[in-house]
């Protein structure tokens, strides 16, 4: 197949990046003449005294008499070199005239149009790349267009364009799915989400077991919940691919929506078993859920599989493909570990957990890693010495005072020792009085000491300093809406929150608590299910079982907080609802 990538940028003093079709040349006994040999040493000699009008006029001469794809070449290098875009383009058709089938001059000549802005020439060339493909080959000709359009700059042009094009294999068998994807692509865009997702639902009808159609709905997912449902029907299909349904799950990451990640690598592992980095994330998924058996198990079995995936990775270094992570799978391994200490630690094994954190190198050692071994001291009863290690222990990311501060901080918040941790953060934030990462850590232990004004006089800095930020709106929000005050007042912030960060299930959860609130309880309760099914935590499984106890479906409620006890049953949230509906599940 010939290559259409994405529009080459001309500039008039580079030549075009030769297509893989194009000759280097004129090749050895060529049957170059002497006429011919003079005229093109001529012409170069020309070049080489800075007249390339001239050189370029005896090479495109040359060209067309000897038909050599090389001469068309360097013709259209000199045009370039002397900013005459015209006159390479006018070789171009020259080329593709003495050569009709040559995927090079076609290529060239293509390229040219964009880097000259000239795309209402575009449609019959384009055509022509299409018909040279063969049948088979044609839907990966058509695929390859949305790459080539995204360098013109008007987008709503290049969708109008790209109509055109497409237009004769728009209702043929074998390319109308083809069509619908690339012009889906195109006019996502041009922001013609509607018109994408059109083209998606009949791609997917047409071909409901293609993945390019489905891969369409993944990039339509992120603006339209239609997009979403799409991808879920492609998944509910026994022939759904792994590949496909990882997307899904990095997607939904991605929106912080790690229990719908997590459902989607279940069974991601259970089709490819040895995906070791499927077994990875499914691990630190299930440490965030508090999960913790299901964690051990997927983090093991990544363990397992981390001398093959180390192999791989070294291979893919060298050839130049790995990012730097991969590079160093290392950096994997040790997250494992940290991941599995965590785990154990949730299990109540604090020498398992401990003996995790061992298996890191002392060179290796960063800060989280001093962090998580210090929360197993502290939870030891060492506390003083937790404190010191985060303060002067060697980490190899080489932590400033202000992060080992934070650190510390947060043990102290983390251990319940609220007051030590605020004075902590308030000579922190008199150093710097906008450091908004203080400013918010000091506020949630404000939260937790009862100084109210103290948190919302910090949030409302935030929100000042920061006015995307919406970490604060939704701290500040919730926290009037927990209070049961100024309900007006929070269920604004919230909404400013949820404009920020439409998919944060944590956001969702405050606006359905104060819907709640304000007495909505079957809006609360369409959106405390929502963030349940998003990030099933133990606070929103507390929120959730209170509005299902208040309207009467008290078996759920109680289904949804035993759920939540067998996450973290020590949950302030959960613990305060429970004794206050004098509920035991």
């Amino acid at each position: 197949m010939a290559c259409l990538g994405a529009a080459q940028t001309v500039r008039a003093e580079d030549p075009p990046t030769p297509p893989a079709e194009a000759a280097s040349g004129p090749a050895a006994n060529s049957g170059m003449d002497s006429t011919l040999f003079y005229d093109v040493l001529a012409a170069e000699l020309e070049a080489q005294n800075g007249e390339l009008g001239d050189a370029f006029g005896r090479m495109v001469s040359s060209a067309r008499r000897s038909r050599d794809e090389g001469l068309f070449e360097r013709a259209i290098e000199l045009a370039l070199a002397a900013k005459a875009g015209d006159k390479a383009l006018a070789a171009a058709k020259l080329w593709r005239a003495a050569l009709p089938d040559s995927g090079a001059a076609l290529s060239t000549y293509l390229h040219l149009l964009v880097a000259l802005n000239r795309p209402g020439e575009l449609t019959e060339p384009l055509r022509a790349f299409i018909d040279k493909e063969p049948a088979v080959e044609r839907p990966a000709a058509i695929a390859a267009l949305p790459r080539f359009f995204a360098s013109i700059t008007d987008k709503q042009r290049a969708l109008t364009l790209a109509e055109q094009v497409l237009s004769p294999y728009a209702n043929a068998p074998g390319t109308r799915s083809a069509v619908h994807v690339a012009l889906g692509r195109i006019a996502l865009a041009a922001d013609q989400t509607d018109a994408a997702l059109n083209h998606a639902r009949r791609a997917l009808a047409d071909d409901p077991a293609a993945p390019g159609p489905v891969l369409l709905a993944l990039e339509l997912a992120p603006k339209s919940t239609a997009g979403e449902v799409l991808v879920q029907g492609y998944l509910a299909r026994q022939d759904a691919l792994p590949p496909v349904r990882l997307a899904y799950a990095r997607l939904l990451d991605q929106q912080h929506r790690i229990g719908e990640a997590a459902v989607q690598l279940r069974l991601v592992v259970a089709q490819q078993p040895d995906q070791a980095a499927a077994w990875l994330s499914l691990g630190a998924y299930s440490v965030d859920l508090h999960v913790p058996d299901e964690a051990v198990r997927a983090l093991s079995r990544f363990l397992e599989l981390a001398p093959s995936a180390m192999a791989a990775a070294r291979d893919a270094a060298k050839e130049g493909e790995a990012d730097e992570e991969k590079r160093d799978p290392r950096v994997l391994i040790d997250l494992a570990y940290q991941l599995l200490a965590e785990a154990e630690q949730q299990r109540g094994n604090t020498k398992a957990a401990f003996a995790w954190l061992d298996k890191v190198e002392p060179s290796r050692v960063d800060l989280s890693t001093l962090a998580r071994r210090a929360s197993l001291m502290a939870a030891s009863g060492q506390l003083d010495q937790a404190r010191a290690l985060l303060r002067k222990a060697e980490a190899r990311d080489q932590p400033d005072a202000r992060a080992r501060l934070l650190a510390e901080a947060a043990l102290l918040r983390d251990q319940r020792q609220y007051a030590e941790s605020y004075e902590m953060l308030v000579g922190a934030l008199r150093k710097d009085p906008d450091d908004t990462v203080v400013m918010y850590e000091l506020a949630m232990v404000a939260d937790r000491l009862d100084r109210h004004d103290d948190m919302e006089s910090l949030l409302r800095r935030i929100i000042a300093l920061k006015p995307d930020d919406q970490q604060a709106h939704n701290a500040l929000g919730y926290s009037l809406a927990d209070r049961n005050v100024r309900l007006a007042e929070a269920l604004s912030l919230l909404q400013r929150a949820a404009t920020l960060a439409p998919h944060d299930p944590f956001i969702i959860d405050s606006l359905g608590w104060v819907q709640f609130r304000l007495g909505h309880n079957d809006e609360a309760l369409k959106l405390l299910r929502r963030s349940h099914l998003a990030r099933p935590h133990v606070e929103v499984a507390a929120h959730l079982g209170e509005v299902l106890w208040t309207m009467g479906q008290r078996d759920e409620a109680l289904q949804v907080w035993r759920e939540g006890q067998t996450r973290e049953a020590d949950n302030d949230v959960l613990q305060e609802t429970l004794s206050r509906l004098k509920v035991k599940p």
